[in-house]
């Protein structure tokens, strides 16, 4: 059995699938214990030709072999079969729910957790957790409760039975079995440490294999394989000598268990037959002893099993509490409300901001505003701060109090859910779904059609494209959208932002990968769709952004100059060099 804060509910959740199954394993223990007396019959029946049944004489023949031995056997046999058909299924059923609705609050708290918590643990940790540490879990919940009572109840009757018919043979019986007990607890402490260690290697290695199979276009295009496989191996071989490590000890506990059970039936056999030659027992009696004593071998072999489970159960639980304790660094301030109707109006307000993990401040005393309607350009160096911008817009981080509003409200006074809810987002890293191409455009919408969808990806120019595939909309795509040039992501990615008609759009960088008459169109009918909506657009190109309402130039976390293209060229030096320096690339391709 396993116990915790996130799993100690379960037990009473499940109360009554586990008292049937109680019941059910009560009813099986106690006529299993019934089968060493018939045992004893037919053997003093064979020996003596008669059988003393509850003090009377009964002659051992073919009636009552088949009145006293058989039907009661085949009866007993068919109770046995049913009621562990039932124990089973209430056990481990019960298992398997506790496992479902674990692995529903796991995943709810992980959807809620914020960028920097996915920052620090990986994918491939997080999987083992939604796979092994859960199927571990289960098998400690279902598995384990059986056990625990079996043992228990198979146990006690067992060796009342065995005390009834001789105390000192019991109890030298049972002496090899409380050193085993104390043997198993020693061994348990240590096994849980060595599956630690297991589970931190199969992480590991789970986080090396989901790299490099995202990353399998740059190994082969760097010739990599080689160093890829080098590597692999190394963490296997880690891998390996954590499990065997683990294996070992679970070895070792199980020798350890069989010595002692058969150094008990050397007593057994020992003090029993000295007794059977003194007339205290006879053959049946012996017989019917070792029966009972063979029924408490699998309570005793249940509990060093369980406490080797119990160790494991208990290694992985606390993963998963990890997972379940990590608190949403980003969420909604005491009082938040709903933003209600949003109308895209932005205001920075001297911020200042550091990431969680930072040594320096990403943002520096940034003051701007955006009206409503307007269409802005953020253009900058490499690491002046563009998508810190947009991110905190979207309350990805965490931000001073009265530094950053959103139609005059303080976004920290409103609940994430409505500031989101008024955004389309189109990130750098332009993810997509394995799923069709309709469903990745249609997925920021609770309900569309195919004209919707249709028309988003013409705003963004891809329709063409798609309408090339064999499948059209119903095209499957790869992971991450493989199967796509990269620019065939970025405009579905920006269909999908369109597709939510929002009344601020943000763009990230997402016309990088298109050519220069693409990106015109898709700039062109973002400024006819998107009258009286807010639009931010980062871009490195200045021609891209420079049509604008207004351009917010950065420079190293600072906003070094803000207007329309024409006031910055003539008022701001580095954004003029910026500017020249791109039209002279420019003018050099054309003459290439």
């Amino acid at each position: 059995m396993i116990f915790g804060k996130y799993i100690n509910r379960y037990y009473f959740r499940y109360g009554p699938m586990l008292l049937l199954g109680l019941v059910a394993l009560v009813a099986v223990d106690t006529l299993q214990l019934v089968i060493p007396n018939l045992y004893q019959r037919i053997v003093n029946g064979i020996n003596q030709g008669y059988v003393m049944v509850d003090g009377v004489q009964k002659p051992f023949d073919g009636t009552f072999l088949l009145e006293e031995i058989c039907m009661p056997m085949v009866g007993i046999i068919l109770a046995i079969v049913l009621g562990r058909f039932l124990w089973r299924v209430m056990f481990f059923g019960a298992g398997i729910r506790v496992e479902e609705s674990l692995r529903n609050r796991m995943f709810d708290n992980a959807k809620d957790l914020s960028r920097e918590y996915y920052q620090v643990n990986k994918v491939g940790n997080l999987m083992s957790l939604f796979t092994n540490d859960l199927d571990t879990v289960q098998e400690c919940f279902g598995w384990g409760v059986m056990m625990f009572f079996d043992a228990l109840l198979l146990g006690v009757l067992a060796v009342f039975k065995m005390w009834r018919m001789n105390p000192v043979l019991t109890l030298l019986s049972m002496i090899p079995m409380g050193f085993l007990l104390a043997a198993a607890t020693v061994l348990g402490k240590y096994m849980m440490k060595k599956w630690d260690i297991r589970q931190a290697a199969f992480s590991k290695l789970s986080d090396f294999s989901q790299e490099s199979f995202s990353g399998i276009a740059v190994i082969k295009a760097f010739v990599k394989e080689a160093k890829e496989l080098l590597a692999f191996q190394k963490i296997n071989e880690e891998n390996e000598k954590a499990n065997i490590a683990h294996t070992r000890a679970s070895v070792l506990m199980r020798i350890f268990t069989t010595l002692f059970v058969e150094s008990v039936v050397c007593i057994i056999l020992g003090f029993g037959g000295y007794l059977v030659y003194q007339g205290t027992f006879n053959a049946g009696q012996l017989v019917e002893f070792i029966g009972y004593f063979n029924a408490v071998v699998w309570p005793i072999m249940a509990v060093s099993e369980l406490i080797d489970m119990t160790s494991r159960g208990k290694a992985s639980l606390n993963r998963i509490s990890e997972l379940l304790d990590a608190k949403q660094s980003v969420q909604d301030a005491p009082g938040a409300k709903d933003l209600g109707s949003m109308r895209g109006e932005i205001e920075f307000r001297d911020l200042s901001f550091r990431y969680p993990d930072g040594e320096y401040d990403a943002l520096q005393h940034v003051s701007f505003k955006i009206r409503a309607g307007e269409s802005v350009g953020i253009v900058g160096k490499t690491g002046s701060g563009k998508t810190t911008l947009v991110q905190l817009i979207l309350r990805c981080y965490n931000v001073p109090d009265g530094t950053l509003f959103l139609d005059g409200h303080d976004v920290n006074e409103v609940t994430i859910h409505s500031l989101r809810s008024g955004c389309a987002y189109v990130p750098q890293d332009n993810f997509l779904f394995s799923d069709t191409i309709e469903n990745n455009i249609a997925f920021g919408v609770d309900t569309f059609d195919r004209e919707g969808v249709v028309n988003a990806a013409v705003l963004s120019d891809v329709d063409g494209n798609i309408r090339e595939f064999r499948h059209g909309y119903d095209t499957v795509l790869g992971e991450r959208g493989v199967t796509v040039s990269g620019g065939q992501k970025q405009r579905i990615s920006i269909a999908r932002a369109l597709m939510k008609n929002a009344p601020v759009l943000i763009l990230d960088d997402s016309v990088s990968a298109v050519d220069t008459h693409t990106e015109k169109t898709i700039l062109e009918n973002l400024a006819a769709t998107r009258q009286g909506k807010t639009t931010i657009l980062i871009a490195h190109r200045i021609s891209t952004v420079e049509a604008m309402d207004q351009i917010l130039f950065l420079d190293d976390g600072r906003l070094a100059a803000a207007g329309k293209h024409e006031t910055l060229y003539e008022t701001c030096a580095e954004y003029r060099k910026m500017v020249d320096l791109q039209k002279l690339e420019e003018e050099g391709e054309k003459h290439a």
